[in-house]
């Protein structure tokens, strides 16, 4: 593969719609799935009033019934089997190779294998097998390697931010090493550069510190991140070293990235675990950014800095006080698709 023939679109760039993963009481969310669910309604509204939602769910019919105040239109039904609802992780990852959409299939093995995903891991192929996107479309095999969505960040024009805690995970692609593994995204994604965070983590992730709960691409010039100013807080020098590596990172141009800090949201606890709640887990679409809010004084706060991120753009904040029971949040539930794939 020649580097200039392939793009990793950034976020921001048109979308056709995105895809979820519906709850259902064989999933973790089985005690609280009522309440889950008025969440993933909230999203599903907010996406379908601006372009389409694929949904993978186990019964059409029913879920239908539920979303009869969305536009039904534009929402996708997809009736197939599924651990959990973690579209971001699970979801192919597009690429445009020789002009050509791609649908890149990376094995998930539940971020380390610390979770079931076989049914998981088999719906991108049954979503292509079963016609729901353009003939046009090709399906690119990748189960050789282990990549989670989440686990990248795109500007659309050849840089990768990802942290190592995650891509170096002995549990995913441990027979490779930093300089292999980068090879492999520059190979794959005709990038040409990437840029390895070594610090910054949230107490009660899942995910060995996926970078969309951390720092995220607004523009190529541009990253948003989560700053902790309380000096008491456990989370507090490893942001600060985590704010220090972004401030060193450079372009392709050679010039330094503008920075938006994101409050670090009030402290949420399950019994004893804190959860990973975070601003940072926001999701781009056409014309608006969904950002997650947790009833917390800093809400207000994280959507007028995004909106600095984003000034052409519509702000929503969408309450995920139920999803982060589940140690994730909006961007993880999402996988957006670029323009051509449906």
């Amino acid at each position: 593969m020649e580097n200039q023939r392939i793009v990793f679109p950034a976020e921001w760039a048109e979308q056709c719609g995105v895809m979820l993963t519906w709850p259902h009481e064989k999933t973790d969310w089985a005690e609280m799935l009522e309440e889950v669910e008025i969440c993933f309604i909230a999203i599903t509204k907010a996406i379908a009033t601006r372009e389409k939602v694929l949904i993978v769910c186990r019964d059409r019919e029913t879920l239908s019934q539920k979303l009869q105040e969305c536009r039904k239109a534009d929402i996708l039904f997809a009736e197939f089997p599924s651990n959990d609802t973690w579209a971001r992780d699970h979801g192919a990852i597009t690429t445009i190779n020789d002009g050509k959409v791609t649908l890149y299939d990376f094995t998930f093995n539940g971020w380390g294998m610390k979770f079931a995903a076989n049914y998981d891991n088999q719906i991108n192929h049954s979503l292509f097998q079963s016609g729901y996107f353009r003939k046009e479309v090709s399906y690119s095999n990748m189960q050789h390697f282990v990549l989670e969505g989440g686990s990248i960040e795109s500007d659309g024009e050849g840089t990768i931010l990802t942290t190592r805690t995650c891509l170096l995970s002995e549990n995913r692609n441990g027979y490779l090493s930093e300089k292999q593994i980068e090879n492999k995204l520059k190979e794959l994604f005709g990038i040409h550069q990437v840029h390895w965070l070594s610090h910054g983590y949230l107490a009660g992730d899942d995910t060995d510190s996926h970078i969309d709960t951390l720092a995220r691409f607004c523009d190529s010039s541009t990253i948003a991140y989560v700053k902790c100013d309380d000096l008491n807080d456990e989370h507090y020098q490893e942001l600060k070293q985590m704010e220090d590596e972004l401030a060193a990172l450079r372009r392709l141009d050679n010039q330094p990235y503008n920075l938006i800090p994101l409050p670090m949201a009030d402290a949420v606890y399950e019994g004893e675990q804190r959860l990973p709640a975070t601003y940072a887990n926001f999701l781009i679409i056409n014309g608006a950014v969904l950002v997650p809010f947790y009833n917390s004084s800093k809400d207000q706060i994280a959507k007028l800095q995004l909106q600095k991120g984003f000034p052409e753009r519509e702000i929503v904040g969408i309450d995920c006080s139920a999803l982060i029971r589940q140690h994730g949040s909006l961007h993880c539930v999402t996988m957006q698709f670029p323009r051509g794939v449906f």
